[in-house]
Formats: structure tokens, C-alpha cells, sequence
């Protein structure tokens, strides 16, 4: 059998064709044009798909089902209710793939919780009943497998880890609120803080990392600085892995699952940071005697939202 994976994002399109194990056969990607409108997009990305099955020598008749994962929230029948990064509200996605591919499985998830599946079946969570992976980039997304299967909640808005409210923040979520996880951990999140403190005076060798150009500031060059010690860039990193213990310890108390898999852009440094992460953890979860869930990489990188894309129709 064969499965399509999609992954949608802000500025790329990525099509995969796996079989019933997840590897990946052919793939292909395209820009995302999101300024021509979902119909641009949806054109593109069906066009990448007969091309991607074509390259591998599968007729369209032999796919079992499409899978396809948006940086947004879908209902059951695949209509998104929003995907900011695209511009997208209420677009009726499985009702337009359907009809571009009659007689089709099409299935739409979030881009972090098929991601998560993927890390399920391939990845760092294979051979796991429960785990919750959080991408941490340029926001921080969530994806919650229980008993094996990826959990969206009774309306499919759920795991929205990244919108956990966990303090109170010098600047506003770009969802309306203050405080969530994902201006305390994300790469976002590092940037902003350390271009607060430096903008206050605080003399820093991340500025110079950054040609002198404060808006040239990258999370690369903010954890460069931190192992060179550099002051401004340890108190940066210690607020980002105090409140993503929090919100990690969060998860433990209230689903306590085996493993929690960290991925995206600033998991990169995970080597500089997850002891101390860990000892975050361990303050704020409410059995202290009682061991809680790893906390390791993820594995998969950016094959992982065309494969969990596609196992959504295993």
C-alpha cells in the first residue's frame, strides 16, 4: 500500500510518497503562494502530488489515502478553521482535495501532531503507547499521541501546547493572549528577550555575533554567545528553560505520558540545555518521588510532517 504526505507551510509545500512503514518512496516540494489565496495552494500542492506519484512509477489508483498537515486547526472532515501563517479561516481543505481526488482518504491534522505521529512510528517515540512532542521554532507547537493514536480533542483544537498560559510576559502572544508557553520558548521568544535586555544596555557579544544589527539576532548566535559564557545570553537561555520546564511539568501532571520529544529550529542546542531542563522539571511536577517521562530529541527532522502527514491513513 501507499500513502501521500503533505506538509504545508508559510513558505513551502512538501509531498512525500511512503509506504505502509513510512519510507519515504518520492518526494517533491513547491513554494506556497500564500498571497495568491488557498486555491493557488491547493492547485500546487495537487499538482506536486501526481508528479511526486508519477516519479515513483505508482498510479494514483494505488493510493490508499492523502494525509495532509497545516500550521493550523482542522475539524474532522478536514475544514481548517484557521492557519494564521497562510491566511487561511474556515477553508473547506478535505472538501477541496476530495474533489480534486475522487474516491480518496483525505485526512487533515495539525502540522505538530503529525509530526508527532511520525516520531511515533519511525522516530524517537516508536514503541511508546503515549508521548508529546513540542517543536519549538519560530512558535511552539504541540502534538499529544495517547494509547498510540494522535489526541485533538473532542472538536480538533486541541494540543495547542504552545497557547498554555504559564507567567506573565513583557509582550502579547500573537493569539490575543499574554503569557503562553510559546513567548517563553520559542526561538521568537529568545530573540525578543535578549533584544530587550541588550536594547536596555546590557552589553552583550551576541550584538557583535550579529554584525552589530540588533534585528539580525538569531537564536544560533544567542546560544553561540551562551557557551562562550556571555552574561545577556545565560540569563536568556535560564528564562527559556525555567518556563519550558514549567510548561513540560504542566504536561507531566496532566497527561504523564512515557516520553516527551523535543523538536524544531532550537532544539538543535538540546545538548546545552537539557540538564538543566530536567531539573526544571523535577521542581515543578506535584510526585516528586515518582519518575516522569524522558525528555529526548526528535529524530526525523523535516521528513517527520510528510510521514506523520501519510500515517494519518494507516
Amino acid at each position: 500500500m501507499f500513502f501521500i504526505g503533505v506538509d504545508i507551510g508559510g513558505t513551502g509545500i512538501k509531498v512525500g510518497l511512503t509506504d505502509e512503514m513510512g519510507n519515504i518512496i518520492n518526494s517533491g516540494d513547491c513554494p506556497t503562494y500564500v498571497d495568491l489565496g488557498y486555491e493557488r495552494i491547493i492547485s500546487d500542492m495537487s499538482d506536486k502530488i501526481i508528479e511526486v506519484s508519477k516519479n515513483a512509477g505508482i498510479d494514483i489508483k494505488d493510493i490508499e489515502s492523502i494525509g495532509i498537515g497545516i500550521p493550523g486547526v482542522a475539524d474532522t472532515n478536514g475544514k481548517v478553521y484557521y492557519a494564521t501563517n497562510l491566511k487561511w479561516t474556515n477553508v473547506p481543505l478535505g472538501e477541496l482535495v476530495r474533489k480534486k481526488f475522487p474516491g480518496k482518504k483525505v485526512k487533515i491534522e495539525n502540522d505538530a501532531t503529525v509530526a508527532a505521529l511520525a516520531e511515533l512510528h519511525i522516530g524517537s517515540m516508536r514503541g511508546k503507547a503515549t508521548g508529546i512532542l513540542l517543536t519549538l521554532g519560530t512558535g511552539v507547537g504541540g502534538g499529544i499521541i495517547i494509547s498510540e493514536r494522535v489526541f485533538s480533542g473532542a472538536h480538533g483544537i486541541g494540543s495547542e501546547i504552545g497557547h498554555m498560559i504559564v507567567g506573565e510576559n513583557f509582550y502579547d502572544c500573537n493569539c490575543g493572549n499574554n503569557g503562553c508557553l510559546e513567548t517563553f520558548a520559542s526561538a521568537t521568544a529568545i530573540i525578543k528577550y535578549a533584544q530587550k535586555l541588550i536594547s536596555e544596555g546590557r552589553e552583550s557579544i551576541i550584538l557583535e555575533k550579529a554584525e552589530n544589527d540588533i534585528s539580525k539576532i538569531t537564536a544560533r548566535t544567542i546560544f553561540e554567545a551562551y557557551k562562550e559564557k556571555d552574561e545577556v545570553a545565560q540569563i536568556v537561555v535560564k528564562r527559556f528553560v525555567n518556563y519550558l520546564g514549567i510548561g513540560i511539568a504542566n504536561l507531566v501532571n496532566v497527561f504523564d505520558p512515557e516520553i516527551f520529544s523535543l523538536g524544531g529550529g532550537v532544539s538543535r542546542a538540546f545538548d546545552f540545555f537539557i540538564d538543566d531542563l530536567r531539573y526544571e522539571v523535577s521542581k515543578h511536577v506535584i510526585f516528586k518521588d515518582v519518575p516522569y517521562g524522558d525528555i529526548v530529541p526528535a529524530t526525523l527532522g523535516n521528513d517527520a510532517g510528510i510521514v506523520g502527514a501519510a500515517m494519518l491513513g494507516v
